[in-house]
């Protein structure tokens, strides 16, 4: 179905807010708008306090930091600001736009690739050069048509897995966060990776504060109560900083593996502060092409890895958020999908030039979706909620994951009842959506799930002698995640 067929389909009827969100229309109200909209934002405002952890304590091969700073994590008010403002100006471009709650902040993933990988061959500026030219590429793909095309080119069955495959994946991210799951530090030497707790049993009063917030919520939820998450993220953080008031835990370390996983639930300091936003315009178009440590056809497999990634990452996002909310139509497409992707193309570029990173969409807009957000306004209230937390960064702060993350769990679960829609006889599809959810969770990647599926369905068309029946855009893809896949030995090679 065509975005001019779905517009004519789902024609504004009345007037003012309601007309242009179409609020009624979706079956929403203004009320579970807001409040989707502000529990979206709890459930990313780690963002804001992680991103700069990523970006601002590593040196690029000149030894500068990000932020313009001489030393490790100087510049991490003027990162942490940056983040809120492109998270917020953008999110609220999606809303206003393309009229979905989804919300885009910096990718997570994305970031650390550009740090770890990009920054530490050049320069901080010619890795976000990088990330801008990425952008305008996918923009490019999105405005000829061929991002929605290869997406149409998707079988159905493996959209529903792609979904399926993100909510598992977000309820091991609410896990890990809140420390319920953590790794053994000695992985390579035992056969069990990850581990119950910090030692193998649950202990400590946040991994506690967390499952108070799980019960809350749930209990919530089944019995129907209105703003059920919101709820359990406001109650649980109030009892997070009560129990942080009277214990002083601190945050979680190898010294302190019991303190709190991301932030710390207290008060100190300015509340209220001018925000610095000293990053905005730290790039370097082409610097990484002339770069001793990069070289151009490195600097291609950069962008490409950095493309690839974004590409598909959204593509997963925005149709398990449109299937959560009811939004999709009978191909598995999101209303007005093209007007998404190019907001989304948009913030990878703006992204890289407030140089914090390529912004993407982000899946835990279901959690707002859970509360009940269905149309663009709870987008717009989570925008406004980013910008105001450049000024208000203390509070921001003082959510601690174990406070939030019980909502991505729950909604985990939401998005995994669409498991039903796949049919696991058929080995062909069966075996190709499989991989495609286990690998989400198991990878902590989106793109490596969906990348395994499309490669995997491709093959078996090929070994059962059904090559006719595989769209010529899924060639293309499949072909380009062996590429992605190969990235190791290709660079090796490059270099």
């Amino acid at each position: 179905m065509s975005d001019q067929t779905q517009t004519q389909r789902q024609r504004p009827q009345g007037s003012g807010l309601d007309g242009y969100f179409r609020i009624s229309q979706r079956g929403s109200t203004v009320g579970r708008e807001v409040r989707g909209g502000v529990v979206t934002f709890l459930t990313m405002a780690y963002i804001i306090v992680l991103n700069p952890l990523i970006l601002g304590f590593v040196p690029d091969s000149t030894g500068a930091f990000l932020g313009g700073g001489a030393e490790p994590g100087s510049g991490i008010p003027a990162i942490a600001a940056g983040t809120a403002l492109v998270a917020g100006v953008l999110t609220i471009a999606m809303g206003g736009f393309a009229n979905f709650p989804l919300a885009l902040a910096t990718g997570l993933g994305l970031n650390a690739f550009v740090a770890n990988t990009i920054a530490r061959q050049s320069t901080w500026g010619a890795a976000m050069g990088l990330v801008v030219l990425e952008g305008i590429v996918i923009l490019v793909l999105v405005l000829t048509g061929f991002r929605k095309a290869v997406f149409h080119a998707v079988p159905q069955q493996l959209k529903v897995a792609i979904s399926v495959g993100i909510g598992l994946f977000i309820a091991l991210i609410g896990f890990v966060d809140a420390r319920v799951v953590t790794r053994i530090p000695d992985a390579f030497q035992t056969t069990v990776p990850v581990q119950l707790g910090a030692d193998g049993h649950l202990g400590g009063w946040p991994v506690l504060v967390f499952c108070l917030g799980l019960a809350l919520v749930v209990a919530l939820w089944v019995r129907k109560v209105r703003g059920a998450i919101l709820i359990s993220i406001l109650v649980t953080t109030v009892v997070a900083v009560a129990v942080e008031a009277i214990g002083d835990l601190g945050a979680a370390s190898a010294d302190n593996p019991k303190g709190w996983s991301l932030s710390v639930p207290t008060l100190s300091g300015d509340v209220v502060g001018l925000p610095s936003f000293d990053t905005l315009g730290e790039v370097d178009l082409f610097g990484a092409f002339g770069s001793a440590g990069t070289g151009v056809l490195a600097a291609l497999l950069l962008v490409f890895s950095l493309l690839l990634a974004d590409f598909f990452d959204t593509m997963g996002t925005m149709t398990a958020i449109g299937a959560e909310a009811g939004l999709n139509d009978e191909e598995g497409t999101p209303p007005g999908a093209q007007r998404i992707l190019v907001v989304d193309s948009v913030a990878a570029i703006a992204g890289g030039a407030a140089g914090v990173s390529s912004n993407t969409s982000y899946i835990e807009s279901a959690s707002g979706v859970g509360e009940g957000a269905r149309t663009g306004l709870a987008s717009l209230v989570t925008g406004a909620l980013f910008l105001l937390a450049t000024f208000f960064t203390p509070l921001v702060a003082a959510i601690p994951s174990e406070a939030a993350v019980p909502a991505l769990v729950l909604v985990g679960f939401l998005m995994m009842q669409q498991v039903t829609e796949i049919d696991w006889r058929d080995l062909e599809v069966a075996i190709p959506a499989f991989l495609t959810v286990v690998l989400m969770p198991f990878t902590y990647s989106i793109s490596v799930g969906i990348g395994a599926g499309f490669v995997a369905y491709v093959f078996i068309k090929v070994v059962v002698g059904k090559v006719r029946e595989v769209h010529p855009l899924m060639w293309v893809v499949a072909a380009l995640f062996v590429v992605y896949f190969a990235y190791t030995p290709i660079s090796g090679w490059l270099s």
